[in-house]
C-alpha cells in the first residue's frame, strides 16, 4: 500500500471521482433518510438472500462429498488431494477472474459461479460412485465455481457496506449460515439413512442443484454494478514488495487463517462419520453445531464493535484451539461435539473482527477503493495459500501415519494457526474505527 499518501492531508478536499461519488452518496443519504447508520439496504439485503441460497444448498450436500468419496474408497490422502485441487484451482480461478470483475459484469461473474456449483453436482449425480476416479476434474469444478462465486461476492460485499454496518453484515452472514447448516445437513443425513446410499445422495444432491438455480434467478434482482479503472494483474505482489506496507501482516494472518480452514474444512465431518458411521449423526452433529452458531454470530455481529475486535479476536483464536484438546483423551462422537460447540461459539469471536478488518483496510483510502478487485484477490490468494499449506502437510503427515496421537497432534498444529493469524493482524484492528 502507498503509505506516504494514503490519507488526505487534513484540511484539504480530496477531489478525486472515487471520494467525489462517495460524498455525493453520503450526501443524498443524509437528505433523504434512506438509510440510518450500521444499517443494511435493500442491495444488501439481497445479496445476503443469494450468500443463503448459496450457503443453503452447500451445506445440504457439501457437508456428506467427503463422506461420499470416503464411502467410495476409505483414503485421506484421496480426500485431501481432492481438496487440494479445489483450493489451487480456486486461487487460479480468483486471479483471472479479477479482470473480469473489475472491467466486465461481476453480476455475470456471480451467476456463473453459482451455475457451475449446481454443475458440480450434476457430475457428482452423473458419475455417482466412480467419482472417485476423477476427484481431480471435480475439484477442478468445484473450485472454479467457489471462485467465481466470492470473488464477484466479495466485491459486491465491498460496495454495499461501510465501516458502520459491515460487523453487522458479517453477523448477518454467519448467522443465516448457520441457520442453513441447522436445518440442511440434519435433512441430508435422514434422507439418506431413510433412502439409502444411492436414492438418498441423489435425492439432496438434486435438491443442491434447485437452490442453486434458484439463487442464479434471484440474483438478477441485484443491481449491475458501475465499473472503473483497468485490472492490474501484478497489483498483489506489487503491494507486497512495499517495505512499511500493512498487507504483509494482513496477508500472513489471512495465510494462517486459510491453514486452519483448508484442513478443518472437511476433516471434521469425516471424523464424525468414521466415529459413527452414520450419516444421521454427521446431521445431528452439524444441527446442535449450527443451532450454537446460530445464537453466536448473531450475538457478535450485534455486540462485537471496531474498538472491541482487538480482545474479541484474542479470545477467540484462542478458545477454538484450546476445544481441540479433548481429542488426546478420546476421538468420539461426545469429543467431536465438544469441539463443534465450542468451535460454534468461539469462532464468530475470531473471524467477524478478522473480515471486516481486512475489508476496512481496503476502504482505507480512495486508491486501495478503486482497486477493490486487486486487494480482494490478494486476500483470497493469501488465504488460499494459507489452505494449500495445510492440506500439504496434512497430506504428508497422514500419508507418514494415521495413528490416532499423530492425527490429534497434527489437528492441534493446524487448530493453532488461528493465534498467529491474531499476532500478525492484532496491530491492524486497533486503526479500524466506526
Amino acid at each position: 500500500m502507498h503509505v506516504p499518501h494514503i490519507f488526505t492531508p487534513k484540511g484539504k478536499l480530496n477531489k478525486s471521482p472515487y471520494s467525489v461519488l462517495v460524498r455525493r452518496r453520503n450526501m443524498q443519504t443524509n437528505q433523504t433518510n434512506v438509510k440510518s447508520k450500521g444499517k443494511l439496504d435493500a442491495q444488501a439485503i439481497l445479496l445476503l438472500v443469494v450468500h443463503a441460497l448459496f450457503g443453503g444448498a452447500n451445506a445440504l450436500s457439501g457437508t456428506f462429498v467427503g463422506v461420499y468419496l470416503w464411502k467410495a474408497k476409505n483414503d485421506f490422502t484421496l480426500i485431501g488431494w481432492f481438496t487440494l485441487t479445489t483450493h489451487l484451482t480456486m486461487a487460479i480461478t480468483f486471479w483471472l477472474a479479477g479482470k473480469w470483475v473489475k472491467e466486465h459484469n461481476k453480476m455475470n461473474c456471480l451467476r456463473i459461479g453459482v451455475s457451475i456449483s449446481a454443475c458440480f453436482y450434476m457430475l457428482v449425480l452423473w458419475m455417482g460412485t466412480s467419482s472417485v476416479h476423477y476427484f481431480v476434474w471435480l475439484g477442478m469444478v468445484q473450485g472454479i465455481s467457489v471462485g467465481l462465486f466470492w470473488i464477484s461476492f466479495n466485491v459486491v460485499y465491498f460496495e454495499v457496506t461501510d465501516p458502520d454496518n459491515r460487523d453487522r453484515f458479517n453477523g448477518w452472514v454467519g448467522l443465516l449460515g448457520a441457520g442453513a447448516g441447522i436445518i440442511a445437513p440434519w435433512i441430508s443425513g435422514l434422507l439418506i439413512v431413510s433412502l439409502g446410499d444411492g436414492a438418498g445422495y441423489r435425492l439432496i444432491f438434486s435438491i443442491s442443484l434447485g437452490i442453486f438455480l434458484l439463487g442464479v434467478v434471484v440474483s438478477f434482482f441485484l443491481k449491475k454494478r458501475k465499473l472503473s479503472g483497468t485490472y492490474e494483474w501484478l497489483l498483489p505482489l506489487r503491494i507486497l514488495r512495499q517495505p512499511q506496507t500493512p498487507w504483509k501482516r494482513v496477508s500472513l494472518a489471512l495465510l494462517f487463517q486459510g491453514v486452519r480452514e483448508g484442513v478443518f474444512g472437511f476433516m471434521i465431518g469425516l471424523l464424525v462419520y468414521i466415529s459413527t458411521s452414520s450419516e444421521a449423526s454427521l446431521g445431528n452433529f452439524a444441527l446442535i453445531t449450527s443451532s450454537v452458531a446460530l445464537v453466536s454470530f448473531w450475538a457478535a455481529g450485534r455486540f462485537i464493535r471496531p474498538s472491541f475486535r482487538k480482545k474479541s479476536m484474542f479470545i477467540g483464536s484462542v478458545m477454538v484451539v484450546l476445544v481441540i484438546l479433548p481429542f488426546f483423551w478420546k476421538m468420539s462422537f461426545s469429543t467431536l461435539l465438544i469441539f463443534g460447540i465450542g468451535s460454534a461459539l468461539f469462532f464468530p469471536m475470531y473471524s467477524i473482527p478478522m473480515v471486516s478488518a481486512v475489508f476496512d483496510l481496503i476502504g482505507s483510502d480512495d486508491e486501495s477503493a478503486k482497486q477493490r478487485e486487486e486487494y480482494i484477490v490478494l486476500r483470497e490468494l493469501s488465504l488460499n495459500v494459507g489452505r494449500v499449506c495445510g492440506v500439504l502437510l496434512f497430506i504428508c503427515v497422514i500419508s507418514w501415519s494415521k495413528e490416532p496421537l499423530v492425527i490429534n497432534v497434527l489437528l492441534l498444529v493446524i487448530g493453532s494457526s488461528t493465534f498467529f493469524s491474531w499476532v500478525f493482524i492484532r496491530n491492524q484492528l486497533p486503526a479500524a474505527k466506526s
